[in-house]
């Protein structure tokens, strides 16, 4: 498996060539929901006074997301931004945020964060969620802030995920402990085996 990143942390990464060039950074992460993947994202200019820019790379267009760049092979698979972002969703305007539900209709929390995967994959893996106190009980707050795989089935309704039961059966409290529940290493995350 790929290394695990939130969403929000690829705000800013710079997009690189594998030349060298550094042409843009990462205004926001576009994805297809219901297809739980990353579609593009929408970019701005590097420097301090830089605004958006017109242009948007689709997630075709990705070499590789890696920890500290996302890399691509040359500026020529930039595509104008409108077209990328008129059929998918930016991650701020319908996934943060967005109630989080069970098949059973149990109420599990808000969107905090989106979990993806780098590498070549782009795949949306779970949801960083400020979960409700019947779900994680516990008087800290920074433990009710816990990581949820997205499970086999996602449905997006509105403002609302609904996960399936199982994936919900286990949660981890920080991105490692993420890490190891996705991959099946046992021990790192809440409910795993003894």
């Amino acid at each position: 498996m790929n290394e695990l990143m939130t969403a929000r942390s690829l705000t800013t990464r710079p997009v690189v060539t594998l030349g060298g060039d550094a042409v843009a950074q990462v205004k926001d992460t576009v994805c297809d929901a219901a297809a739980a993947r990353i579609t593009g994202f929408t970019l701005t200019g590097r420097g301090l006074l830089s605004g958006p820019l017109q242009e948007g790379l689709p997630w075709s267009a990705v070499h590789a997301l890696g920890h500290d760049a996302v890399m691509i092979r040359d500026r020529r698979g930039l595509v104008a931004a409108a077209a990328m972002t008129a059929h998918r969703q930016n991650l701020r305007s319908r996934l943060l945020g967005s109630r989080v539900v069970t098949e059973a209709g149990a109420e599990i929390g808000t969107v905090l964060d989106v979990v993806v995967e780098g590498g070549t994959g782009g795949r949306v893996v779970g949801f960083r969620v400020a979960a409700n106190r019947r779900f994680v009980p516990g008087r800290a707050r920074h433990r009710r802030r816990v990581y949820v795989p997205r499970g086999a089935t996602l449905t997006v309704t509105g403002r609302a995920l609904v996960l399936a039961e199982e994936a919900v059966g286990h949660v981890a409290d920080d991105l490692p402990g993420f890490t190891a529940l996705v991959a099946g290493v046992p021990g790192r995350w809440r409910g795993s085996p003894p």
